[in-house]
């Protein structure tokens, strides 16, 4: 497997034992160092290596399944980022994802674009909420398998994002 965008290493723990080893990118040198400590107690093999989403450090097709979790709405390219993981996937893999979308509500994705425009990108460490991701894997050459949307908010209090969670397939044909 790889995973894109590691940040602190958070997903690790919760991968089966049936994984027999996981490559994890993750360009920021602070994340990646809290990435490489929850490696070690990781229940699999994880490899934490520098990187970028546009540019994964990984050949054609080596890989058997691609994980992207909330890192698809802040890298500056989504569909760069998407063509390196059609790319690193082999033919038939799979791309696992859980991510935060565009609002189907017209007045919260207004306010969402709106938002992606002004202050939002600098005040969330690059984060778009705005961005049609389940459109950008499709773009990618990718067959959505399985997706959940829901709302999910920081509290209680707060405004619910939409989410989606979900499973596509890399077809075999190029896209």
């Amino acid at each position: 497997m790889i995973e894109v965008g590691a940040g602190n290493g958070r997903n690790f723990a919760h991968y089966p034992t049936g994984v027999s080893q996981v490559v994890a990118v993750e360009p920021e040198p602070r994340l990646r160092a809290s990435a490489m400590r929850a490696a070690a107690t990781a229940p699999v093999p994880i490899e934490v290596v520098a990187g970028v989403a546009d540019r994964l450090p990984a050949q054609d097709n080596a890989f058997d399944v691609g994980v992207a979790s909330l890192v698809l709405c802040t890298v500056p390219d989504p569909d760069a980022a998407l063509a390196e993981l059609r790319r690193v996937i082999r033919p038939g893999g799979e791309l696992r994802f859980y991510e935060h979308v565009v609002s189907r509500r017209r007045g919260a994705a207004v306010l969402e674009r709106v938002l992606d425009a002004t202050l939002w990108p600098p005040l969330a460490g690059g984060c778009h909420l705005a961005r049609d991701t389940i459109a950008a894997i499709k773009r990618a050459g990718f067959q959505i398998e399985s997706c959940r949307r829901f709302g999910f908010g920081p509290s209680a209090l707060g405004p619910q994002i939409a989410h989606v969670v979900g499973a596509a397939r890399r077809s075999e044909e190029p896209s």
